[in-house]
């Protein structure tokens, strides 16, 4: 068991937010896992998509800081789905069921292509209010699997987590990115064969993002500058798709910096949710925006008054 398994954080975390398991697709198959920290009056939450390697719980440093903050945060784990559609089709009903309006999506990787993929879906009716990719992609060409995708869901489980882990830092890294690196394993060991073969799926096959219909949505976009996964050219690509786009660039984090540089993370999660603030797709209550606005204004009067 890793460092940040055995964790107090961790632990305080899996105590404090439940595990929730919907159904929502007609066939009662398919399973979404649902954790939901926060007020549950919001219904415009940040909602959380990890990567192929990962399942929801790898975003408890957000869930556990922006909810005390005031946030409402959702993570998900995804069922087994093998076309995009179905995927985009199967989070629309849950957001439904969940009674959400529309939601700010925090996606690392994978999590940050179906983000930018479910914005594209539901474009002409939004459900989509604003977009924080983490390392993540616009086109699935860069991954040079598109002819292999189709055969993703007959080979071994042992097989696929090779592909996975190839992507994984094996040079030497600081502590808390070693740290992020054995969460990640223990989370990608916990994946089924065919969760992991449906997700690869989903990453390989041959797609890539219209921007022109994302051009109304507010998209920050979270970059480290050492070693991960994706190359300067999959960076800068990302960068053209959105011009617009506020930038967080860390100087370290490797492939997982919502784990290794948490703290740095929700500060830029935090800046991106505030201008939302005093809308109705805000995801945090008033009454909490109201005690942040007197709490950031005290030092400023009690300096005048000096």
């Amino acid at each position: 068991m890793g460092e940040l398994t055995r964790s107090q954080e961790y632990i305080s975390f899996r105590s404090s937010v439940p595990q929730k398991k919907y159904c929502v697709d007609d066939d009662g198959e398919k399973t979404w896992t649902v954790y939901d920290a926060g007020p549950k009056t919001v219904r415009c939450p940040l909602i959380c998509l990890p990567p192929a390697s990962g399942r929801g719980d790898i975003y408890f440093r957000q869930m556990l800081a922006l909810s005390a903050a005031g946030y409402r945060v959702i993570a998900v784990d995804y069922p087994v789905y093998w076309q995009l559609k179905e995927f985009c089709e199967g989070l629309k009903k849950l957001i439904d069921h969940l009674d959400l309006d529309r939601v700010h999506l925090l996606g690392s990787s994978l999590g940050g292509y179906l983000s930018q993929k479910f914005a594209e879906y539901t474009y002409l009716n939004q459900r989509v209010h604003s977009l924080v990719l983490c390392n993540s992609f616009v086109d699935t060409a860069v991954f040079q699997q598109t002819s292999s995708a189709p055969t993703f869901w007959m080979m071994p489980a042992l097989v696929l987590k090779k592909m996975v882990m190839g992507n994984f830092d094996k040079g030497i890294v600081d502590a808390e990115i070693a740290d992020s690196i054995d969460f990640m394993v223990q989370s990608l060991d916990s994946l089924t064969q065919q969760e992991l073969a449906s997700r690869l799926t989903l990453n390989c096959k041959n797609s890539y993002i219209q921007p022109q219909k994302l051009k109304d949505i507010p998209v920050t976009i979270i970059d480290v500058y050492d070693r991960c996964a994706l190359s300067q050219n999959v960076k800068e690509e990302m960068y053209k798709c959105y011009p617009d786009a506020k930038r967080a660039h860390l100087k370290s984090g490797g492939n997982f910096p919502y784990l290794s540089r948490a703290d740095e993370v929700n500060i830029y999660l935090q800046i991106h949710l505030k201008q939302f603030w005093e809308t109705r797709y805000s995801a945090m209550e008033p009454e909490r925006e109201a005690a942040q606005t007197s709490k950031q204004m005290e030092p400023q009067s009690s300096s005048v008054q000096s």
